[in-house]
């Protein structure tokens, strides 16, 4: 399992891929730019290409060499399979059956994140073995079925567990401050970076209030 700590800053800013929010842009595309622009997670989130499952594989092992090379931790949405054939650092999975039975699928070093919307399902989640958590803060149109749990129920969640606790949902660079002193770790963003005019510069700007937000609190804790 990944120290603790290194976990946490490798889910400071967590870039979900996505394909079609611009023309001509898709997952390896979204993945490179922010690479680029200094994101620390990327996470393959593509339930377009899961009925074409050779395509699917292509693509997460050109975005795990590349996340390889570059140090960035690599995440794969919701396939635990896929995840462990193409050496992805780990799997995230939302709520069900699937999460309960996926610690014993990852091998020991990999990362397992789960999506939830509670305190209980928090605590449920920790005791399967997540090593972080996801909680959608504000409402997305990226993914309008999560029930958002607004930057007063990220905070509770968060002081109900020690894991790290990734903020996601319409967050971008003019709110992720707002998420991190709620008590999440990280922010993680689809459409601030997939349709951003210029994604690099989107995630550069995404790092840098991030970053200077991390500096200031450890600063002030010490």
């Amino acid at each position: 399992m990944m120290p603790l700590a290194d976990l946490r800053r490798s889910l400071a800013v967590y870039v979900l891929t996505s394909s079609g929010l611009v023309a001509g842009r898709g997952h390896v595309e979204v993945a490179r730019a922010a690479v680029e622009g200094g994101a620390t997670a990327i996470q393959l989130r593509a339930p377009d290409l899961e009925t074409r499952p050779d395509e699917l594989r292509r693509v997460g092992a050109e975005i795990a060499a590349l996340c390889r090379t570059r140090g960035v931790l690599f995440i794969v949405n919701d396939l635990v399979d896929v995840a462990v054939e193409i050496g992805a650092d780990g799997v995230h999975l939302g709520q069900g059956d699937q999460a309960r039975g996926a610690r014993g699928l990852l091998p020991p070093n990999r990362v397992l994140g789960v999506s939830v919307e509670t305190v209980d399902q928090a605590r449920e989640a920790e005791r399967l073995g997540a090593d972080y958590l996801g909680v959608t803060v504000f409402e997305t149109a990226t993914k309008p079925e999560a029930t958002p749990s607004g930057l007063q129920g990220l905070g509770e969640i968060a002081a109900a567990t020690p894991l790290p606790v990734v903020g996601i949902g319409g967050i971008d660079a003019s709110n992720a401050r707002d998420v991190l002193a709620a008590g999440a770790a990280g922010v993680a963003v689809v459409s601030a970076v997939g349709a951003a005019p210029d994604p690099v510069e989107a995630t550069r700007e995404l790092v840098r209030v991030v970053s200077g937000y991390l500096r200031e609190h450890n600063s002030a804790a010490k």
